[in-house]
């Protein structure tokens, strides 16, 4: 069973990813509303998988994973965001990250890239 966090302001993607999930091989550990929480409970909780929105109030997601990539350079990271555009698929690559699921979420896009970043291993 992977551990996974979710790091959004919204609970309604909150609750989409954990009716998408549910039955599945995932476990979701927390749910943090910013950044700031985000980076304390992936120390504490230390998850498989963490599922990242972009735009948030405080340090926004980019922000965010760079300081979770600082502490864990093999932490995997999947983005969420409804920002997709060349800007945004640009910043999230030169993090070096290779996810990124547009808002709003398809369960079976969520589910394929979880699958692709679990086989990573």
């Amino acid at each position: 069973m992977k551990k996974i966090l979710i790091i959004d302001d919204s609970p309604f993607i909150f609750k989409e990813v954990s009716a998408t999930l549910e039955g599945l091989d995932y476990e979701i550990v927390g749910h943090a509303k910013s950044g700031e929480e985000g980076l304390s409970m992936a120390k504490e909780l230390k998850p498989d998988i963490i599922t990242l929105d972009i735009v948030m109030p405080g340090i926004d997601g980019i922000e965010t994973a760079q300081k979770l990539i600082e502490t864990d350079p093999a932490i995997k990271i999947v983005m969420l965001s409804s920002l997709c555009d060349h800007d945004t698929v640009s910043e999230v690559e030169e993090l070096g990250l290779k996810y990124l699921v547009s808002k709003p979420i398809e369960k079976e896009v969520l589910i394929e890239t979880l699958e692709k970043v679990c086989n990573e291993d």
